[in-house]
């Protein structure tokens, strides 16, 4: 399939779900429905081309194919003529070159109601995954580190409960959601951004529609400070991603980046953002995140690194929240600011609480390699890179190990 067919599928197939959804309100036979969609579209648009309206064809042949489901299933029930009368208007059943589809976008309201107050918050985020951000079963279970069977049953599960709910498609009236979206919404970011598996480091599509649906979410919001935080974080830190990799497509780690080709842009637009959310209201979460990449933007090289102020956020961020991986990077923060023997000291603590994950071998390699240790060193980024998952990272890795040869 081309290259330029498959991005807009990725693109357009959240889009045109919620869509269905919204016409139908049946949510697991609607995705049946839109995968089917997608799956004609991957066979006749590389020969007959992209249509006009990809987005209005692709609705129209998911809700002809669930006019067809639903038929089948009243028929069964010998009310067939009567409840198509009711929910298939005749105008859904126009040839998309006869009905332009309406322009809006459904992505934001199905990403509220896959994260539904019925659903687990760990269902919330992987349904919304795998129906908004476009991320296989494997990857969300690599996410959440269980088995693809389990995630398999866990989404099913969910999808199950939606339908069972009756809860009508719309935005809901409170943000009683709103902590899960945001949590989907950083996740998605962060698969984006460093992909968990596979042969290339950064899936731009997936950072690209995180941070769309986080303008959403400011527009809808704008004084949320947490809303505007994650927002704030994910320019700031997609504002390095050109500069993230060689020209061989080898992962660049930050201190030896060309910070020219850092996108000012983002960085200009993360700082106001973040600016302006701190002083607001409580300090949540995903401020203090920002607040971490806005200095590592703002600094003119590695070395002028303001690494005390980062060990302060960290440690501000620790008491929000004890996540081991904050953990790990206050450790590399405390060994930049205070010699890498501190930082080595708090890592061990950490390692217990992240145990095979490879990240931890990959810290300790560099702290001991700037502590002299090569040999020791060495072996930690072997380790690490046994245990990646993510092909540009093993190389990076084996590549560190061989220059400590």
């Amino acid at each position: 399939m081309p290259a330029e067919v498959e991005g807009l599928l990725r693109g357009l197939a959240p889009q045109v779900l919620g869509a269905v959804v919204r016409r139908f309100g049946n949510f697991d036979t609607a995705e049946d429905a839109v995968q089917e969609a997608l799956l004609a579209a991957t066979t006749q648009w590389p020969d007959s081309g992209i249509p006009d309206n990809p987005r209005g064809w692709l609705i129209t042949v998911a809700s002809r194919r669930l006019t067809d489901l639903l038929r089948s299933e009243y028929a069964r029930r010998r009310r067939e003529e009567t409840v198509a009368r009711q929910v298939l208007p005749e105008e859904w059943l126009a040839p998309p070159a006869d009905r332009p589809e309406k322009a809006s976008d459904d992505t934001l309201v199905l990403l509220f109601l896959c994260c539904h107050p019925s659903l687990s918050p760990a269902s919330q985020i992987a349904l919304t995954l795998r129906a908004v951000g476009g991320l296989t079963t494997a990857e969300i279970a690599r996410a959440f580190l269980v088995p693809e069977a389990t995630m398999t049953r866990r989404i099913s599960r969910a999808k199950q409960r939606i339908k069972d709910s009756g809860v009508p498609f719309g935005v809901p009236a409170g943000p009683d959601r709103l902590a899960a979206v945001l949590h989907v919404l950083y996740l998605i970011f962060n698969e984006g951004y460093a992909s968990t598996a596979g042969p290339e480091l950064q899936r731009t599509e997936l950072t690209a529609e995180a941070i769309r649906l986080a303008r959403l979410l400011h527009d809808l919001l704008p004084g949320d400070s947490e809303v505007t935080g994650l927002l704030a974080l994910m320019l700031l830190t997609d504002a390095r991603r050109a500069a993230r990799t060689g020209p061989d497509g080898a992962l660049v780690p930050m201190a030896e980046q060309d910070r020219g080709r850092w996108n000012a842009d983002n960085i200009a637009e993360g700082i106001e953002l973040i600016t302006a959310a701190l002083p607001d209201g409580p300090v949540g979460e995903y401020q203090l995140q920002a607040a971490i990449a806005a200095v590592h933007d703002e600094a003119p090289s590695a070395e002028e690194t303001d690494w005390p102020q980062i060990v302060a956020l960290y440690e501000a961020l620790l008491r929000l929240s004890d996540n081991p991986v904050v953990a790990l990077n206050h450790s590399v923060a405390v060994a930049m600011a205070k010699g890498p023997r501190a930082g080595l000291e708090l890592l061990a603590a950490v390692e217990e609480r992240l145990p095979g994950d490879h990240r931890v071998d990959a810290v300790r390699g560099h702290l001991l390699e700037l502590s002299g240790e090569r040999a020791a060193a060495r072996e930690s980024y072997v380790a690490a890179a046994n245990r990646a998952t993510s092909l540009p990272q093993q190389r990076y890795l084996h590549r560190r190990a061989g220059m400590l040869s």
